[in-house]
Parts: structure tokens; sequence; C-alpha cells
């Protein structure tokens, strides 16, 4: 019955102290349909939301545009990120992403997704996943002279992280605990079958890892 009830998104493992992590975000894809981004941001906890640009070298998020503008319009802050896939070159990747993200000084900075899910079979050796990484992360700095914010499972931080510090700040993924890293973490998505009033189906939660006066800084 638990198993069902997680699956449903009736209930989860994680319930963020909201006096320690009192801001949230959700990320979204096409796989989230069309948000109502108003009543999204009626829910007093979101300040923030991070919307699915890019993946590999040709795919474009068909909503992209729409959660863009639709968040701005709803006045939240909003960050786009790029799925960093196996199968193709970082530098090709970055272009891409380049090409397809708006040039926005109030925007976030842009996120990178690294992860197993989703990706090609082939995965490579950790020296060559870390350079792909970092050669993402330093086309896409350079052209938009923002860090990048680092997306990472539990399982590839583990296979290609936690030995070396990218310098980037890290968003990571775990919906059965909190966050057991042995480096600081900006931002932690504790849910992947949340439920939120303007979205349809389920939705990834996220917090900040700080205090509000410190998000009003960034």
């Amino acid at each position: 019955a638990a198993g069902l009830g997680l699956a449903a998104g009736v209930f989860r493992l994680n319930h963020p102290d909201a006096v320690r992590y009192p801001i949230w975000n959700i990320d979204v894809s096409r796989h989230q349909g069309r948000v109502d981004w108003d009543a999204v941001a009626r829910d007093p906890r979101l300040g923030f939301a991070y919307v699915k640009a890019t993946e590999g070298v040709t795919w474009q998020d068909p909503m992209f545009l729409q959660n863009w503008s639709g968040a701005q319009r709803a006045h939240l802050r909003v960050g786009a990120y790029h799925f960093l896939t196996f199968c193709s070159p970082a530098q090709e990747q970055a272009a891409h992403f380049l090409a397809v993200v708006p040039r926005d000084p109030h925007a976030l900075p842009p996120a990178v997704d690294l992860e197993f899910g989703g990706n090609c079979r082939r995965v490579p050796a950790k020296a060559e996943a870390r350079q792909e990484l970092e050669t993402w992360l330093r086309l896409v700095e350079a052209a938009l002279g923002r860090r990048p914010v680092v997306y990472v499972t539990a399982e590839a931080y583990q296979e290609f992280l936690q030995d070396d510090d990218t310098g980037y700040e890290l968003w990571i993924r775990d919906i059965w605990t909190s966050p057991r890293l042995q480096r600081s973490w900006s931002y932690w998505q504790f849910a992947n079958r949340g439920r939120l009033d303007g979205v349809g189906g389920f939705v990834d939660l996220n917090v900040f890892n700080g205090s509000r006066e410190e998000w009003n800084r960034l």
C-alpha cells in the first residue's frame, strides 16, 4: 500500500522543514502539459521555476517558450535547463541550448541535468563524463555570463562527482531522504510526484537551501 501511495503521489517521504527551507520551486517540461502559472504563483511557498529548454543537439521542449513566458508573466523568477545526453558532444549541446534560450539578465542561472534515467545506454567513464560536463558548463558560462547550476541525481553524483568538486552550484535529487553530501548544495529536489495547484499531473518539487533574505540577494 505504501508503494502504491508513493506511485500515485498520495504521500511522499520528504517533508522539508518550512523554516529551514522557506523557498520552493518547481521544474517542468512538456510532461506537465499546459501549466496555469497564475495558479502556481499563488502558492506562498513558490519563489521560482526551472523549465526544460533542450536535450542533446536537436531537441527543443515544445512547451519551453510557453512555460518561460508564462512563469515570467506570473512574476516568478525563471531559469532554463538542458538535459545532457551521453550520445553527442557537449560542445554541440551547449550551442543548441544557447541558440534556444532567450537572453534575459533577470533570469536565473542556466542549469544542466546530469542523470542516467532517459539517457543513452552508453555510460561514459568518469573522466569522459566530467570532461563533457565541464565543456558544457564552460561554454554556457562564457556565453551568458552566469555560472550554471548542475542538477544531478544521487546515482549520477556518486558515479561522476562525489570525489571532485566542479566549483559550480549543485542541485541534488533525492526523493528518499534529505541530501547526504560531503559538500555544499544549493537546491534539493525532494519529490518527483508532487501535487500543486495549476499543474494537472505530477510535478517535481524543490527547495532552495537558504533563507528568504539569501534568496532575495541572488
